[in-house]
């Protein structure tokens, strides 16, 4: 269990469940049968349980398997991924070395493990805020405590480190690209098409899928919204897969043998994490029991733990790339995951938003294909909802779309696209919420939502460096709370340094694209993935796909059901 997790971080709590499918209490052993007659009665003169039983606890797995509790509540009841499981994992055994070229393995008959992170830009803004840096110096800062000699590697049992670390902005232009594709194929098509079962097209509008706590939400309580989530895995997932298939193929280790650790802002990518269908499983077409494409996710504040565990100043640490790198294995690849100065990404201004601006670039495509056409906004009835129109030179309406964070706003979205309840009584109109008195339906126009669970976007996630906490104040955490008011300023200042993007402009540019959209050529990221999957043999829509799937609880069902729970609670996943 995380340590600086309690209910009083959760900002996109909503309720605890009331049903579990596994019991929290210690039960007695069963006694063994006798051959005593079944109806005499008999007193009860066993000993009483004894009081030091250890504490029961409830596994992530067997949290994903039931729909009693939805977003971060479920996290309170779990043993989470944390700092420490990332310390044991490098203390367990030698590293596996690299030749020079990184086209080897030296020691794989008595080496371990291959480790390799990825850091998301906004726990990069959370450090770069709290130690007044920009967001590229938080990097590099990260960098050196994973990789660097005066990191973790320098206080290590087997001076193990990260082999590489890598932006997951390099995998979030991935699914921009890709994410838009989704959309303009989905134009005129509202029921949606399907092609196979891993790849579908969804139902107009096309709701984003990257934030966990949402399909967590959308999975165990709304199912007749899944139809409309996009089937594009996230950064976080999708650079998981990368890392993962393409290691494997060009070392030629197996998949368990990549350790693969995401720093996030989020609790909940813990859970993404633990899927069944983000697994070598899928990937591979095997359909067993899978190695996780991301194996352990931490916090930004847990990050400054894993640092403090190894007794390393973070704050010392050097705030320049290291002096050194072994190439990743395949040239092209490594070009995209380790791109020069001049190509690093950004995270644009902040009109794009803080949670990886799918919305942003999904306007800009689009106007991008219209000849004169203008993007206009409308806010709506709070910060968190803001309406999008692609307008025609013309002045006719091209595109709808729009942004609902937070689950109060989410909650107005969800009750918008229920579908209307056919009526029992014979010539009867449809009834629900989703209709207007006059039998039209109410259901939002729009092509496109991004939807996100945490007000404020993904810099507001739960994991991130909290204002009151003791690396800003200097203090041990006091009782009482800082105000709305300290909250937004410090949420300010994390957005500014997310926002932070430096101009290299002098630094010369390796692959000079024609096609660019808000900085992004297109077809430079679909050659990549093209390449990607050519070079691991597996086909691109298992790569950059997934799926999702109504979770239906089992609490309170017959006693014979007793056996289909327990096989669900014992998957990997098994959906939320």
């Amino acid at each position: 269990m995380s340590a600086i997790l309690s209910a009083d971080d959760l900002n996109d709590f909503i309720s605890p469940g009331v049903a579990c499918i596994k019991p929290v209490e210690t039960l007695p052993a069963a006694k063994p049968s006798s051959n005593e007659n079944e109806y005499e009665i008999s007193f009860n003169t066993s000993d009483p349980l004894p009081s030091d039983l250890p504490p029961a606890q409830i596994s992530l797995t067997d949290c994903l398997a039931c729909s009693g509790c939805v977003t971060s509540a479920e996290a309170i009841l779990v043993s989470l991924q944390s700092h420490a499981e990332v310390l044991s994992e490098l203390d367990n055994a030698p590293a596996l070395r690299l030749s020079g070229d990184g086209s080897r393995i030296e020691n794989l008959d008595t080496g371990g493990k291959i480790y390799v992170a990825s850091v998301s830009p906004q726990s990069r803004a959370s450090i770069a805020a709290t130690y007044g840096v920009s967001e590229r110096e938080a990097g590099y800062m990260i960098e050196q405590l994973l990789s660097g000699g005066r990191g973790l590697k320098g206080r290590a049992v087997y001076r193990n480190g990260f082999q590489w670390v890598v932006d997951t902005n390099v995998a979030r232009e991935a699914c921009l690209v890709l994410g838009a594709d989704e959309v303009i194929a989905g134009q005129g098509i509202p029921n949606g098409i399907e092609s196979d079962d891993t790849k579908k097209q969804p139902t107009k509008p096309i709701l984003t899928s990257s934030c966990p706590g949402w399909i967590c939400y959308a999975e165990k309580t709304h199912p007749h919204i899944l139809p409309h989530l996009s089937r594009l895995k996230s950064p976080q997932a999708l650079m998981g897969t990368l890392l993962k298939t393409t290691i494997s193929r060009k070392l030629g280790i197996s998949p368990d043998r990549i350790w693969h650790v995401a720093i996030m802002p989020c609790f909940d990518k813990k859970l993404e994490a633990s899927r069944e269908e983000l697994t070598d499983a899928v990937w591979e077409g095997t359909g067993t029991r899978g190695v996780r494409d991301v194996d352990c996710v931490i916090t930004s504040k847990e990050l400054l733990m894993l640092a403090d565990s190894r007794r390393v100043d973070f704050a010392k640490l050097p705030r320049t790339p290291l002096s050194s790198r072994i190439p990743f294995p395949e040239p092209k690849l490594n070009s995209f995951l380790f791109p020069p100065t001049r190509q690093q990404r950004d995270n644009g201004n902040p009109t794009k938003g803080s949670s990886g601006g799918n919305l942003h670039y999904i306007l800009q495509y689009f106007a991008s294909q219209h000849e004169g056409a203008s993007i206009q906004a409308t806010r709506g009835r709070n910060v968190d909802v803001m309406d999008y129109t692609v307008t025609s030179s013309a002045g006719e309406t091209l595109f709808k779309a729009a942004r609902y964070y937070g689950f109060r706003n989410i909650q107005n979205l969800v009750r918008r696209l229920k579908p209307a309840k056919t009526s029992r009584m014979p010539g009867g109109k449809p009834i629900g919420s989703a209709r207007r008195p006059n039998g039209k339906p109410t259901g939002p126009d729009y092509s496109y939502v991004e939807v996100m669970a945490c007000p404020g976007g993904c810099t507001n996630g739960g994991g991130q460096i909290k204002v009151d906490d003791p690396v800003i104040t200097g203090n041990e955490v006091s009782e009482v709370k800082p105000g709305p008011q300290e909250q937004k300023a410090w949420l300010a200042k994390v957005d500014e340094a997310y926002f932070s993007g430096e101009d290299s402009a002098d630094d010369p540019v390796l692959d000079d694209r024609h096609d660019m959209v808000d900085g992004i050529s297109p077809s430079y990221i679909k050659d990549t993935l093209a390449h990607w999957a050519a070079t691991t043999g597996i086909d691109l829509d298992r790569l950059v796909y997934t799926s999702y799937r109504e979770v239906i609880s089992d609490v309170g069902k017959n006693a014979g059901d007793t056996e289909r729970v327990i096989e669900i609670a014992g998957k990997i996943g098994g959906g939320w």
